[in-house]
């Protein structure tokens, strides 16, 4: 799948979570949307979670 695909995917269900279950609903969906994003990312190599962790350590000593 590309990343086409993924989006058109997630924007689905991000529409259908808002038409029939309203914001609650599409909040929820919204954030496990984000955190499988992430995880992916992670999976596939993309993500480096210890710079992540470095660049937010480092702005919070700003």
């Amino acid at each position: 799948m590309n990343a086409t695909t993924i989006g058109l995917a997630v924007g689905l269900a991000l529409g259908f979570a808002m038409a029939f279950g309203g914001f609650g609903a599409f909040a929820v969906v919204l954030v496990f949307a984000a955190l499988g994003l992430l995880v992916g990312r992670w999976l596939d190599g993309e993500l480096d979670v210890a710079g992540l962790m470095r660049s937010a350590q480092d702005r919070s000593r700003r």
